[in-house]
């Protein structure tokens, strides 16, 4: 078996250009924390089916997540805090997953850009929201169902998942983990329900395990440059950079 095969319908073009995105999405997330599903789903959507990109961020995305969830002393603390959340996140993405199906067809493409577009627009002029301190864990738990389906149909887990966290104050180790645990339950939960509709298959667990070192490289690369360079602009121009493929994706499913 080549590597190629491990691409479904693969080519050496394709294989190239699919390690290409794993290393530039493990570059975004090394240097800003966040980003590796969102980058790839952007970018290897406009050459294969969303539910094949998806199937692929699967195991790079859960062990890069894992990882950001460190430090295990302080993960019940903060567990306790997204606890609803997360329950929500589950919810929605199996319950998004057997209403909508693996994502495909012009209606994946055109949610997908719709949601880079927003979570672009959100990361460069929007703040975080207020939420009341009373009911905390039944807006949690609303927020991850509705992050969820987002999942289901887009294979983005950010939005509206990150804005909520950072409004919940949980200092910069406490997001950046509260993040990690987040983003680790909906690669799960977004697993489970691709699984469940047939979107996930061993072919495709294997194609995804050969993704991770290009993303573990890219990752490694992104930590050295966040020292090199200014997080906020290379957070901005990452930002424009998913408008402009986000409207691109939405404008071609809508037209296709």
């Amino acid at each position: 078996m080549s590597l190629t095969d491990l691409i479904p319908g693969g080519t050496p073009a394709l294989l190239a250009v699919t390690v290409a995105v794993f290393i530039l999405a493990g570059v975004v997330k090394g240097v800003v924390g966040l980003g590796l599903p969102t980058i790839s789903m952007a970018m290897l959507a406009l050459v294969m089916a969303p539910a094949q990109a998806a199937a692929l961020l699967i195991v790079p995305s859960l062990i890069t997540n894992l990882w950001q969830a460190r430090p295990w002393a302080t993960l019940p603390q903060v567990l306790r805090r997204v606890a609803w959340m997360q329950a929500g996140i589950c919810v929605g993405t199996i319950a998004g997953a057997l209403w909508l199906g693996p994502p495909s067809g012009h209606w994946a493409s055109v949610s997908l850009g719709i949601a880079l577009v927003a979570y672009a627009a959100w990361g460069l002029f929007g703040s975080p929201p207020n939420p009341p301190q009373r009911r905390q864990g039944l807006v949690g738990a609303a927020v991850g169902v509705i992050t969820g389906l987002i999942t289901a149909a887009t294979g983005v887990f950010v939005i509206p998942a990150v804005p909520y966290l950072q409004a919940l104050n949980l200092g910069k180790d406490g997001l950046i983990q509260a993040m990690g645990i987040s983003f680790t339950v909906s690669t799960v939960a977004l697993a489970a329900g691709l699984g469940l509709n047939g979107g996930y298959t061993l072919e495709a667990a294997g194609s995804s395990v050969l993704m991770l070192l290009p993303a573990l490289a890219g990752m490694a690369l992104g930590q050295w440059l966040r020292g090199k360079m200014s997080a906020l602009a290379f957070k901005r121009c990452f930002m424009v950079s998913l408008a402009v493929l986000g409207a691109y994706q939405a404008v071609q499913g809508w037209t296709a």
